[in-house]
């Protein structure tokens, strides 16, 4: 961000690119029943049977090609499958990324901005298929180990959809827990995302996945 027009305008195109990638964070909360140094490939399969919801805190931070990382995020998430999850960032600016399992909102306070679009068109061969999917996994992803690194059991996930927009996710489990994210994009850029504070298959109220906004705030629809 060279000068304060780039930084602006950069920054409300990378805000859009949120959804992409946003559900390989919350694909990866919950808690399954597993054991240090165990295969990674199982334990993901038991969390995405067994872990409904969960809830939690998050780090994010994107690393450039050069090597050079952004400002970190912070915020709060929950989800509940199939299809519904809250992502809040809350440092070092707020936003709003809720699915009710129909229809994907992004909201931009700073920006007065509400993004709409369906959650079919905004999930497609994401990582928010092993989120909210009920079938296999092999059916969207070509599964591979990746063995131990950082004290963690690393699993790829590779997208069989060339226009996925991402060329890979790697998730990093700890004790069965689920932890770390690195996802790689299309542009060469990484995705950093630490996962803590995790309770599975907690009891979530009513409108958790709902969205409430200024009146005067836009909504723009996209398909």
């Amino acid at each position: 961000m060279m000068n304060s027009l780039f930084a602006e305008v950069h920054a409300r195109k990378a805000r859009l690119f949120v959804p992409r990638w946003l559900a390989a964070a919350v694909l990866v909360v919950g808690i399954a029943p597993a054991v240090v140094a165990a295969e990674a490939r199982p334990q993901l399969q038991r969390f995405v049977d067994d872990v409904q919801s969960a809830t939690g805190r998050f780090t994010q931070q994107v690393v450039n090609t050069q090597g050079t990382p952004r400002q970190l995020q912070e915020g709060e998430f929950a989800f509940q499958r199939p299809g519904r999850f809250r992502w809040e960032t809350l440092k070092p600016y707020e936003q709003i990324v809720v699915s009710d399992g129909k229809v994907l909102r992004q909201y931009d306070p700073d920006l007065l901005q509400v993004t709409e679009r369906p959650v079919d068109a905004s999930i497609g061969a994401s990582p928010a298929a092993i989120l909210f999917g009920s079938g296999s996994l092999e059916d969207a992803f070509e599964l591979t180990e990746q063995g131990e690194r950082d004290g963690l059991s690393w699993l790829r996930a590779q997208p069989r959809n060339a226009d996925a927009g991402f060329a890979h996710v790697d998730i990093g489990f700890a004790q069965g827990t689920p932890s770390r994210l690195e996802l790689l994009d299309a542009f060469g850029q990484t995705t950093r995302i630490t996962l803590t504070d995790i309770v599975a298959n907690p009891k979530l109220p009513g409108d958790a996945f709902q969205l409430d906004v200024p009146a005067d705030v836009d909504i723009v629809k996209m398909q």
